[in-house]
């Protein structure tokens, strides 16, 4: 029987959602669905007065579409700023609860209480406006997950300038592309980190970018390994600065880079009253933290994941707990150990890390009674991993909140509540205040089929163009349905089992016709006890279009049977339809992945057709793509003719 998430009383009665539903005298999820977004602003009204966000100034109107729902603007005429909003409530009522908790690979464990946070930020400001740093300007930040990290962004935020986060795996290309981008003017970065046991030497990774990057005027180096120079530890030596700028609600905040593949990098525009906002939401109802509780994602602070979490997490006052490394180092049973360590509250994960878990045959020995709430972003899950981490590893007892959006969102499109059923790999409902829908080719609401994934209302965290291209802002979201958001994912919404996220429209395959997404058929090869995990892709073909090529990594001691490609190709032609039955099955040992272990598909898809694969600086193993071309090299030479 498939799996679903039953709330128990605890979670109607007492839940940060539950009470947002009496507020607005809802009584089901989606009630509370349906409310808000009958009057968006009516509703991020009571969810600012319900969370308690302190605005420095209070805003007039909530909501202005005056200019189109392209250029909607928030909270008009509101001064808030995000370091002082959610540092300073929580220094005056619990100085001593503790903001951030660190671990690295080799088990060592620091903390910060948000006094301490507080005062280091404070001292953080006053030497970056000894160097003459201001509103408007832009900083990078280059750093792994360590509380300077979290300093560091609300420093730069203290002082009205826009935070630039770049992934900590980047290569000098990549960082180059986007310090040239929002024309940074310093950079905060760490001498390296250690990650599976081997160090990275982030400073001259940033050296060589730097050779390009004329913008950029100073450096400011965290001695993390003990190799740097003493920059960082010279400024918190400084008197601390009080002063935090007045921005307005509508002032730039960050500038989230998305990884593409190919073309310049792409800049979403976040600004400090529509962020906080939506992610403080986000983490409250949808994660139900609370002040003093915990939240541990496994991701970087040069993706999305990242400031949001972060943010979200000290709007609420809980703290966030930071791992710099591999959650499965020195062994797969690393991550359940920390959650009972740091007793966290709420777990985020990736599905792929799951099924890597899940293969080791990695079983959860610890305590893990503290969380409340297992979060998962990025990609699909497969039903048997899905449910060996709520049956098995968390006894049905924790809901899996698997929510979708995406950088320019600031926040999902879908997510589910602790408060209502979830069936297995369900994305739940739109999320509150996301007035979201499926639609066909012509715009018009679909229902039991694949359709574009749209938004017809405006929400706080939107982006507010991308930097410096705002046509291609306008291109890319608003020129296909017009008046609506079409945020670039396939998805459906299946009457009575829920609402599913399928991929990226450019990943869904058209087999002889149809639609089909990688999503679908790698779940049901999951099915097979010796597949560990896989990546589907569609590879062109004169007759039907496309043709589906399927890479599978075996689980451990695995037997290297010839058969097993015909048990697969049978599987999927027998669970999702025979059109759709792969012309190619490979066996490999690795599949590339990024540092949030999320399979890259393109790059599989490119090492079949032996094109550029683009970026591959966000890769985890990049060495993967190099081993899948050389394998169907040495199949192509092998062939006769």
């Amino acid at each position: 029987m498939t799996y679903s998430w039953q709330p128990s009383a605890d979670y109607l009665e007492t839940s940060n959602v539950s009470r947002l539903m009496r507020r607005l005298g809802a009584t089901t999820a989606n009630e509370l669905r349906a409310v808000s977004v009958a009057d968006v602003a009516t509703f991020w009204d009571t969810v600012v007065a319900d969370l308690q966000i302190p605005f420095a100034r209070p805003y007039k109107r909530v909501l202005d579409e005056s200019k189109g729902i392209e250029r909607a603007d928030w909270f008009i005429g509101g001064q808030i700023n995000i370091a002082e909003a959610v540092l300073e409530r929580w220094v005056a009522e619990t100085p001593g609860q503790v903001a951030v908790v660190h671990e690295n690979e080799d088990g060592a464990i620091r903390a910060l209480t948000y006094a301490e946070l507080a005062s280091q930020v404070a001292r953080l400001r006053a030497g970056l406006r000894r160097r003459g740093l201001g509103k408007g300007d832009a900083v990078a930040l280059f750093l792994p997950m360590i509380p300077e990290a979290i300093v560091a962004t609300y420093a730069i935020a203290s002082i009205g300038a826009t935070v630039v986060p770049l992934f900590s795996g980047f290569a000098p290309t990549a960082i180059a592309a986007r310090i040239q981008d929002a024309e940074v003017k310093a950079v905060i970065t760490a001498d390296g980190t250690i990650r599976r046991g081997r160090a990275t030497f982030m400073a001259l990774e940033l050296e060589r970018a730097l050779k390009s990057c004329p913008s950029v005027e100073f450096v400011l180096t965290v001695n993390n390994l003990g190799a740097g120079d003493d920059s960082w530890n010279e400024t918190m030596a400084l008197e601390q600065d009080a002063m935090v700028e007045r921005t307005e609600a509508s002032d730039v905040l960050l500038l989230a880079y998305t990884s593409g593949t190919t073309g310049r990098p792409k800049g979403a525009v976040h600004t400090h009253g529509g962020f906080l906002v939506r992610t403080a939401s986000e983490i409250a109802y949808g994660f139900d933290l609370a002040a003093g509780q915990r939240l541990f994602w496994v991701t970087d602070m040069g993706w999305i994941m990242g400031p949001l979490t972060m943010v979200g997490t000290h709007a609420l006052g809980g703290a966030l707990v930071l791992y710099e490394g591999s959650p499965d180092v020195p062994d797969p049973d690393r991550l359940w150990r920390m959650v009972e360590r740091h007793r966290v509250s709420t777990l985020g994960v990736s599905p792929t890390l799951i099924r890597s878990l899940r293969a080791a045959g990695t079983a959860a020995s610890s305590d893990l009674s503290s969380v409340r709430t297992i979060g998962s972003t990025g990609e699909p899950w497969d039903p048997e991993s899905y449910e060996w981490l709520a049956r098995e590893v968390f006894k049905g007892a924790v809901p899996v909140i698997n929510f979708s959006g995406g950088t320019e969102v600031g926040g999902s499109f879908l997510c589910p509540y602790p408060v209502e059923e979830i069936r297995s790999c369900s994305l739940g409902g739109p999320a509150l205040g996301m007035d979201v829908d499926v639609v066909d080719d012509a715009g018009q609401p679909l229902r039991g089929a694949i359709g574009e994934l749209v938004c017809r209302q405006p929400w706080p965290s939107m982006t507010r163009s991308i930097w410096r291209d705002d046509e291609r802002y306008l291109e890319a979201y608003w020129s296909t349905f017009p008046g609506m958001w079409r945020h670039g994912d396939f998805a459906r919404v299946d009457e009575g089992t829920g609402w599913y996220v399928l991929g990226r429209s450019d990943d869904v395959m058209n087999v002889a016709g149809k639609r089909v997404a990688p999503a679908e058929i790698e779940a049901v090869l999951a099915s097979d006890p010796v597949v560990a995990e896989s990546a589907v892709v569609g590879i062109p073909d004169p007759t039907k279009g496309e043709v589906v090529w399927v890479f599978w990594v075996p689980r451990l001691g695995a037997e290297d049977d010839e058969a097993i490609a015909d048990r697969l190709t049978n599987l999927v032609a027998a669970e999702v339809g025979r059109p759709f039955a792969p012309s190619r099955v490979v066996r490999v040992r690795q599949l590339p992945k990024t540092r949030s272990a999320k399979i890259m598909r393109r790059a599989v898809r490119a090492a079949v057709l032996e094109i550029d694969p683009g970026d591959l600086s966000g890769a985890e193993n990049p060495e993967a793509v190099l081993e899948i071309t050389t394998l169907l090299q040495h199949e192509r030479s092998a062939t006769p003719g």
